[in-house]
């Protein structure tokens, strides 16, 4: 299998810094970690492809600093493991939510050692993509979504938040949780939490033609899945293309949110990369949704 990444962040419309973070490694078996997007398709690997999204918290308090302090430590903890093939769905889940659990604890240890820094936190997703099967794990409300012709898109994490609560106890409606006054509030992240960094897991079939979005709640707090799925749907061979037009989709709201987003589609090592209607489709989404 090979593998497309193409991913960005921005301050957004409403912030003077940016807390948003991500990263990816194309080939966990060569663990070098990319802020950008790679060189059209590249080769997976046999132990996968891995990527990272956090959602600092924590403002004037150095949320920035902890969105990045567990960018490093998943990076580090994978690094480290060499990896050279998948492991078993049991083993796989264990080693996600151990690297969730001591980005945790690097966030705790950074705020004891730097008091101004206390009271800072962020959410984290993070998505290990092999030749079969997807492993997701999570904590907090930064998503990831899987996208193919046949299904359309779906969510493979559900947010630990206030809002999710209510919809979990039949208060309010999903679309109404969209616009519900409380949407930001999240119940569980790394950091200064009560939860001590547990991340939930999600293991899924993957297939060539799919795409995996990740994303902080910059582009899904703003953006509908409705929204997203037409951009995918339009060209999701050309993840370069669809990142920028999520951007620019969640962009134009405005929000007054940081915005993170980080697309990967899979292909056969023979399937065509190219689609020639892409471009007329892109056109035509963005008639529907700009005017």
């Amino acid at each position: 299998m090979k593998i497309s990444i193409s991913a960005k962040t921005d301050v957004g419309c409403g912030r003077e810094n940016n807390e948003d973070a991500f990263a990816f490694c194309p080939d966990l078996t060569k663990p070098q970690w990319t802020l950008d997007h790679t060189q059209g398709y590249v080769p997976m690997g046999p132990a996968g492809s891995l990527l990272v999204v956090a959602d600092g918290m924590g403002g004037a308090n150095a949320g920035e600093v902890a969105s990045a302090v567990a960018i490093e430590t998943v990076s580090k903890v994978f690094s480290e493991k060499d990896l050279q093939q998948p492991l078993p769905d049991e083993q796989a889940a264990a080693l996600l939510s151990r690297a969730v659990r001591q980005a945790d604890e690097a966030i705790m240890l950074r705020m004891a050692e730097s008091p101004e820094t206390m009271g800072m936190g962020t959410t984290i997703v993070v998505a290990w993509i092999t030749d079969e099967k997807a492993c997701v794990a999570w904590c907090g409300d930064s998503r990831c979504y899987q996208y193919d012709q046949q299904q359309g898109l779906r969510a493979l994490t559900k947010d630990h938040s206030y809002v999710q609560e209510l919809i979990d106890r039949g208060e309010i409606t999903e679309s109404e949780a969209f616009n519900h006054p409380d949407n930001n509030i999240i119940t569980r992240g790394l950091g200064d939490f009560d939860a001590a960094g547990k991340a939930d897991v999600h293991i899924c079939q993957v297939s060539a033609g799919d795409s995996f979005l990740l994303c902080s709640d910059g582009l899904c707090g703003y953006c509908t899945n409705e929204q997203i799925e037409q951009v995918l749907a339009a060209g999701n061979k050309d993840t370069g293309r669809c990142t920028d037009v999520l951007m620019q989709m969640a962009l134009s709201v405005p929000g007054d949110d940081n915005i993170c987003i980080v697309v990967a589609t899979l292909l056969g090592d023979d399937d065509d990369e190219k689609d020639a209607d892409q471009p007329s489709k892109f056109v035509q989404f963005f008639k529907k949704v700009f005017g």
